[in-house]
């Protein structure tokens, strides 16, 4: 088997395509929780902590604002990744 029918065989499974599909839809969805975080949550929090900007925050020399909006991005897709695999383990264990 030729290298090329090999690489043909491989990008036609359906584990590879549905893989695909995953990571762009991964990737819209990080924008959009992105955003979510950066333009609704975080300026709430600053609100309700008399703060300007969340990004600004400092402790000494070290500005931790973008850090606590990223760790923030990372719970919340952790969260719904979660929920996502929760509801599918749930629907294959009653069709089963």
């Amino acid at each position: 088997m030729s290298f090329i029918s090999e690489f043909k065989e491989f990008i036609n499974k359906g584990n590879v395509m549905d893989l695909a599909v995953a990571v762009i839809i991964g990737g819209a969805f990080e924008k959009i929780v992105t955003s979510l975080v950066n333009d609704i949550i975080m300026p709430i929090i600053a609100m309700l902590g008399n703060m300007e900007d969340i990004a600004s925050l400092k402790a000494g020399p070290f500005t931790y604002g973008q850090f606590l909006a990223a760790v923030i991005n990372f719970i919340l897709i952790a969260l719904v990744l979660f929920m996502i695999i929760k509801a599918m383990n749930r629907a294959k264990s009653i069709k089963a």
